[in-house]
């Protein structure tokens, strides 16, 4: 007998086996995933974020297919990543910035740099900070300066994220839990109060979860993704296709597989020492290429 599809949703919780899938009037039911989409018990068969169609049996009867997933933790379909650091206490690591900035762009979730803590800093520390991240333009990643204690740019940054499954990153320290403790209607129920809500009070287990943001939109802490650890980045030409002013067709070099380090006539140089392309960014290029070349790319070389 076929089965009837009652309502398509996201699953916004998963907990021990069941799945809890949210639809557009935010009614939340309980379910589990229909057998035939498991395979081997793989825990990216139906994960947080995915978007799905309910049986009239409470099944998971299908999952579309998702735009990107993070491993860590496990979530999908993120329409935008917030890197967040502070302008003091604790200072920028502009290195591991550079690192999140590179991970977001392999996983292809596309980043919103946040600064954090600018009621700290006086007009030449703000403006320094400025200067140093002005090759986020060139990228068009977009930043928010702001204030959480002082409520400082926080309206122009909640209306950009309306409607959207936005995930957070970035070091201890920044104010990170406050902005999204911030961003919410109320603070976040621990898990055992949500699965009260939900009628099952043996489930306890704190996981990875969507919370509520504005009317239709999301927000999701993202722990795991603040390491400083690189993406596994297969080669060369897939490192490049992660530095987007690296790509501009007009960009010319001598030599068809030019590695943009020693050899003549090479387009990145040429626009670094034109300022077009920042030092900064080369430099931190050039890190990555030689860390994957002598850590990784080596084992595959013949």
């Amino acid at each position: 007998m076929r089965r009837i599809v009652i309502i398509k949703g996201v699953v916004i919780n998963k907990i021990k086996g069941f799945y809890y899938v949210e639809d557009q009037k935010r009614s939340v039911y309980e379910c589990r995933l229909r057998g035939i989409l498991k395979r081997n018990d793989n825990k990216e068969n139906c994960v947080v974020g995915d978007s799905v169609e309910i049986g009239d049996d409470l099944a998971i009867e299908k999952i579309f297919p998702r735009k990107n997933m993070l491993e860590r933790p496990l979530v999908a379909n993120i329409d935008n990543i917030i890197i967040q650091f502070s302008g003091k206490d604790p200072q920028i690591d502009y290195f591991k910035l550079n690192i999140l900035v590179l991970n977001s762009f392999f996983n292809k979730v596309p980043p919103i740099i946040l600064i954090n803590k600018i009621d700290l800093l006086d007009e030449n520390e703000l403006d320094t900070i400025k200067k140093n991240l002005t090759f986020l333009n060139t990228i068009n990643v977009p930043i928010f300066y702001i204030s959480v204690k002082k409520n400082i740019n926080l309206d122009k940054l909640m209306n950009k994220l309306q409607a959207q499954i936005t995930a957070f990153s970035g070091p201890s320290g920044v104010g990170k839990s406050t902005m999204i403790n911030q961003m919410q209607n109320k603070i976040e129920m621990e898990t055992g109060e949500t699965s009260k809500k939900l009628k099952r009070g043996k489930h306890t287990t704190r996981e990875t979860r969507l919370i509520h943001f504005g009317e239709n939109g999301y927000i999701i802490d993202t722990p795991g993704f603040s390491s400083i650890e690189l993406p596994n980045i297969l080669d060369f030409h897939q490192l490049i296709g992660l530095f987007p002013e690296f790509n501009d067709p007009k960009i010319k070099c001598k030599f068809l597989n030019c590695q943009h380090l020693n050899e003549p006539k090479c387009g990145i140089k040429e626009l670094v020492e034109k300022n077009t392309i920042y030092q900064t960014r080369y430099d931190f290029y050039k890190e990555v290429y030689l860390t994957m070349k002598n850590t990784r790319w080596n084992k595959y070389e013949r």
